[in-house]
């Protein structure tokens, strides 16, 4: 058995252990920090083991990846994102996406056009890196001196004005990892932004060119 048929298999196998790895890591890490100071140490630890536990199975997704694969470094150059997952776990949710994509194809059920996917992932995407966003800035700031963001409500509204593009500076982060977090969202936020304009552009100019080859009726 050759390596690609080797990766293929395990690509295929990890998709829906890591999508409900990335569901734990979410979860976990949202009860610690919304539950600090309201859940006993107990449970506290429970779920930071649970986050380090689902980071350590993407360590071995990725090495198993890198191994089974042929150009180990060109590998680590078209996955940016994977590589970026090991430092940035938080990112990992978005497997979930592919997860759903993923069990789609696999029971042979209708897929989205390619428009209408690129939209509806994109909106997924946001929805699952803005909560996760929220959650880490507002780790960062709460019990921060000088802070504007006292409460997650705080950190979400902020996450969302700010993944729009609008920044009101009502709230703005005060620690430098904070900040941090909110060039991140920011980033995001601009690129989600453009891949559904540029979608949606893209998708009305097909349907106008089609309108305009077939003519007027009666042509």
């Amino acid at each position: 058995m050759d390596d690609d048929s080797r990766l293929a298999r395990w690509q295929q196998r990890a998709e829906i252990p890591l999508g409900v790895a990335s569901m734990i890591f979410l979860a976990s890490y949202a009860i610690r920090v919304l539950g600090h100071g309201q859940l006993t140490d107990t449970v506290l630890d429970l779920c930071l083991a649970l986050t380090f536990a689902a980071w350590a199975l993407f360590v071995v997704d990725y090495a198993g990846r890198w191994l089974l694969s042929r150009q180990r470094w060109s590998f680590v150059r078209k996955h940016p994102l994977d590589t970026l997952v090991l430092f940035l776990p938080l990112l990992r949710p978005l497997q979930i996406v592919k997860a759903h994509d993923a069990i789609q194809r696999r029971h042979g059920r209708a897929r989205l056009t390619v428009h209408a996917r690129v939209i509806v992932y994109a909106g997924l995407s946001t929805v699952l890196l803005g909560f996760t966003g929220a959650l880490s800035v507002y780790h960062q700031e709460r019990g921060a001196p000088g802070a504007t963001m006292r409460t997650f409500g705080d950190a979400v509204w902020w996450t969302c004005s700010t993944l729009a593009t609008v920044g009101y500076g009502d709230i703005t982060p005060v620690t430098p990892r904070g900040r941090l977090v909110g060039v991140g969202v920011m980033a995001v936020g601009l690129g989600l932004l453009g891949a559904v304009t540029g979608t949606f552009a893209s998708w009305l100019l097909q349907a106008f060119s089609r309108d305009d080859d077939e003519g007027p009726p009666g042509s």
